[in-house]
């Protein structure tokens, strides 16, 4: 997914990573590396330089804070303005007893017929009872590829072949489902160029027979800075309420669909990533700026490292950072960790971790993640308070091993990693990011 935006994202941030220090120069480069990722993907000019600017100025003027680098906090800021460029996480709530309606609108080519039985998937998989009405009456087959796509979801889609009057098709299709027990019924409609005013005009007269709940404007990911144009003229034919962006799998200059929700005030809330019909997926900024930094949920990774720094009066955080961190202390970390989800997305959240550990590899620190935990919790209240106490008698890893269901090996490899991680802890004192790693005993 928008490979090209995502490389160069990425050796901009590791410049930063591999620093030895952060200077103004370091700052204002990072501030053009950016700028030509972004250009180059074709965000629109005048937003490429306001994140600049403002990732510029709180770099240069913002302290860390506590518990980030300041190396970490300039990563953040980036993120900050790229998720900022995309708004928050959005989703329709749709109103129960009632056919909530759904308007699909784009250009010619954008994939609109192809959503309309995407999303008819993905909202049947959720539970919902889905109608479409099937209006596009300018191109040659839409409605049985239409109803040839959405066969396979059971969804049922009425339409008139011969009938070229797209408003009318609406309002019969309104009035045919009208008795169903369905929650949604989308709309598929013509595609058209925004200067085609008579299209323009129809959509319009669709719109007032239809009276949607909801407008989606369907942007082709692969055309770049058209997508801002575009947007703003749909929107101002019909209020555009959400925007889904599609072929993301493919294009090397997505950033300009992602700038169309700027020209729409609407938040983007699904992307198409594939061919098939499964291929739609909700739309999570943080996510999704997180993958084009090369970090998986950067943002779960600073709530840990807040939470983390929240506790720092407690007095295990004071054992920890001091290097005397118990088996209780441990698993407390571990459990952290496992709250945010796979280890996996922590190590991809990590700057310069990202790609350094394979799948397989990972799939087994997370299985000894799993075993550390029932071992520790077949120790004695002593042995969690001290470890040291058991470190070199055999007797006691004998029995916390038939205590946990796993040989004396995986005790004796816990023990191993708890007094690295202790020992990396008390050098770090437990500040950096990248220290939640050694918190695992897997640094």
């Amino acid at each position: 997914m928008l490979d090209g935006l995502k490389n160069s994202l990425g050796d901009a941030i590791r410049k930063i990573v591999k620093s030895s220090g952060i200077d103004e120069e370091l700052i204002k480069e990072l501030s053009k590396d950016v700028q030509r990722a972004l250009l180059t993907s074709d965000v629109n000019v005048r937003l490429v330089l306001e994140i600049t600017k403002n990732l510029e100025e709180r770099a240069l003027n913002e302290t860390p804070p506590p518990g980030l680098s300041r190396k970490d906090h300039i990563v953040k800021i980036l993120y900050d303005e790229l998720s900022k460029l995309l708004g928050n996480e959005s989703d329709f709530e749709f109103k129960a007893g009632k056919q909530n309606k759904i308007i699909l609108l784009g250009i010619q080519g954008s994939g609109k017929t192809t959503v309309a039985s995407k999303l008819a998937k993905f909202l049947t998989r959720q539970g919902y009872k889905v109608g479409v009405v099937g209006a596009d009456t300018y191109r040659p087959g839409a409605l049985v590829q239409l109803k040839t796509m959405c066969e396979k979801s059971s969804v049922e889609v009425y339409g008139e072949e011969n009938n070229k009057d797209s408003p009318s098709i609406v309002k019969n299709g309104l009035k045919h489902f009208a008795g169903q027990p369905l929650d949604v019924i989308l709309i598929d409609t013509a595609g058209r160029h925004k200067e085609e005013v008579d299209l323009l005009e129809e959509m319009q007269r669709i719109n007032k027979v239809a009276e949607p709940d909801l407008a989606l404007l369907v942007i082709d990911g692969t055309i770049g800075q058209q997508c801002f144009n575009q947007a703003e003229a749909f929107h101002k034919t019909i209020p555009v309420g959400g925007i889904i962006v599609t072929k993301l799998d493919s294009s090397a200059k997505g950033g300009g669909a992602l700038a169309a929700s700027a020209a729409t005030g609407a938040q983007i809330m699904y992307i198409g990533t594939g061919e098939r019909i499964d291929d739609l997926e909700k739309f999570a900024p943080t996510r999704f700026v997180g993958k084009l930094l090369g970090m998986g949920d950067v943002q779960a990774v600073l709530d840990l490292a807040k939470r983390l720094e929240d506790e720092g009066d407690d007095v295990r955080m004071k054992r920890i950072s001091s290097g005397k961190m118990n088996m209780e202390d441990f698993l407390s970390q571990l459990e952290d960790v496992t709250k945010m989800g796979s280890l996996q997305g922590l190590l991809d959240s990590m700057p310069g971790l990202s790609g350094m550990v394979k799948g397989d590899q990972v799939d087994q620190m997370e299985g000894r993640v799993s075993k550390w935990r029932y071992i520790i919790q077949s120790m004695n209240k002593e042995e969690k308070a001290d470890p040291d106490t058991f470190l070199k008698n055999s007797s006691r890893i004998k029995r916390i091993a038939r205590g946990s269901g796993w040989p004396e090996s995986e005790v004796k490899e816990l023990v191993k990693n708890y007094k690295n991680s202790k020992n990396m802890m008390k050098a770090s004192k437990g500040r950096q990011m990248q220290g939640t790693l050694r918190k695992m005993g897997l640094g």
